[in-house]
């Protein structure tokens, strides 16, 4: 008796640490995740402050995704190389010394800066938080864990707008980091309390050719199509000039990334024969990884660019103040937020395509709502759309994460979150570009024709989000390719 006892106390005695471990990962990793979108309605504001056009306040976002996109990839080697407290230490330092610099900036390019640093370490604490899920939790409880961690990785994001929206209502742009500072050093300190030293992996010799062609490979990608995104969205009126003549630097730019990120692939395959790639793409070869990442990378393109389209299109022809617009589209992230734990634990229990297909049908429609409404509907339409949206992208991104990243080898985990990571920033570019290039477009060619130019980006923003739609189909034809039979998900781990 006393044998068992001793037995379940130290079952429990492990579980209420990697209880603590994953609830401390997930707070630190939501607050600095929230960061990525939550200067978008500071602009107009920091236009004003620093004396800067649209283009160059626009990189204080451009420039957060690129910092990620060029880091992530080397976050296996980091991992294995400091452990989790040391990762997660060098994260907290990173983004809270950032968060410092961009609060006190008294210029712009230390605000830039500033930015910067925060992504630094921002881009170490996702694949940190994803990695220490998979490597702690029994796969028979992933789902309900990875629940919580897709409230980071996609709540964060959407709720950053609604947050700064909020606070540069009654506050300067400087509480935006003078709030979130206290509370990442909070994090911080706890953390490192409660967080047990460990003993790092020994990783194999970091290649310098392979980080030097992810920053050719995976920022040109990034800056190409982030400026693509930045002259559409400069207005609907400069989108042709912009197209004819600004566009040829963001082409050279994706070019560029193109040919970086090919020989960035030749040289992780051939550095995988000596067992010691930056980013090992062998993860490629598990055929559930794969189709998880996909859909997940098209998911979050439609995010994205309804999280780009709907503030701009509620503001600019609906009349709405940044306060409201937050306010309507905070109910959306909240509920995503909340349903993370629930379908987490579904998952567990009935497996991911009985989640994620009616979760990607139910996308579907709300983006093909969404194109229909934007003509004449009342605005709590938008509201009730984007809350039935949040629901069904709910609904897949925990299957999706924990389907993908749980049918790896456990060597591969490391590698597995950082492709994923760095897949996401680069989809996230892509959906900006793609749907504020097409919206552009659109509302100029409306405006040629005489059509007023709040009808003619009513029209841009329809045309965008039906593209947003189609997305959605090409989602629901992978989602089918899901094994049927919960047992049947994990056959490569």
């Amino acid at each position: 008796m006393a044998t068992r006892t001793t037995g379940r106390t130290g079952r429990t005695g492990q579980e209420r640490r990697t209880a603590v471990v994953v609830a401390v990962l997930t707070v630190a990793a939501f607050v600095v995740i929230l960061n990525e979108t939550i200067m978008v309605n500071a602009i107009p504001q920091l236009m004003e402050v620093f004396t800067i056009d649209a283009r160059a306040a626009q990189w204080l976002s451009t420039a957060f995704m690129l910092t990620m996109a060029v880091v992530i990839p080397s976050t296996g080697w980091i991992l294995q190389r400091l452990g989790t407290r040391s990762s997660f230490a060098l994260a907290m330092a990173l983004f809270c010394a950032g968060t410092l610099l961009a609060g006190l900036a008294p210029v712009y390019p230390v605000l830039l800066a500033g930015r910067v640093v925060q992504a630094c370490g921002t881009a170490i604490m996702m694949p940190l938080l994803m990695t220490t899920v998979l490597n702690l939790v029994p796969e028979q409880h992933r789902g309900t864990v990875m629940g919580n961690v897709t409230l980071t990785i996609s709540v964060a994001p959407a709720l950053g707008p609604a947050v700064s929206g909020i606070i540069l209502q009654f506050a300067s742009w400087r509480w935006i980091f003078g709030l979130v500072l206290p509370l990442a050093a909070l994090i911080a300190v706890t953390g490192l309390r409660l967080l047990e030293r460990d003993e790092p992996q020994t990783p194999g010799r970091l290649d310098g050719l392979s980080v030097l062609l992810t920053v050719v490979g995976f920022g040109g990608l990034i800056y190409g199509l982030s400026q693509l995104g930045g002259e559409g969205g400069e207005g609907a009126g400069t989108a042709a000039s912009s197209t004819q003549g600004g566009g040829v630097v963001p082409l050279i730019a994706l070019a560029v990334g193109a040919v970086g990120l090919a020989v960035f692939v030749l040289r992780q395959l051939r550095l995988q024969r000596g067992g010691a790639p930056l980013l090992d793409l062998r993860v490629l070869r598990h055929r559930l990884y794969t189709i998880a990442v996909t859909v997940a990378s098209l998911s979050f393109m439609g995010l994205m660019g309804v999280m780009i389209l709907l503030p701009l299109y509620l503001q600019d022809v609906r009349g709405l103040t940044t306060l409201q617009t937050g306010l309507l589209l905070m109910p959306g992230g909240l509920v995503m937020g909340l349903l993370g734990p629930v379908v987490g634990r579904l998952y567990d229990r009935v497996g991911a395509r009985t989640l994620v297909l009616p979760g990607a049908v139910i996308v579907l429609l709300a983006l093909a709502g969404t194109a229909y409404a934007v003509q004449a509907a009342p605005w709590w339409c938008f509201l009730l759309l984007h809350g039935l949206l949040s629901v069904g992208l709910a609904m897949m991104f925990t299957p999706i994460f924990t389907l993908g990243l749980g049918s790896l080898p456990h060597h591969l985990y490391a590698h597995g979150s950082a492709l994923l990571g760095t897949v996401q920033q680069v989809a996230a570019a892509a959906g900006t570009a793609l749907v504020v290039t097409i919206m552009a477009t659109r509302a100029s060619t409306l405006e040629h024709r005489g059509t007023p130019e709040a009808l003619a980006l009513a029209g841009g923003v329809q045309w965008a989000v039906t593209t947003a739609a189609v997305l959605a189909v090409l989602v629901l034809a992978l989602v089918l390719l899901l094994p049927r039979r919960p047992d049947a998900q994990h056959p490569g781990a």
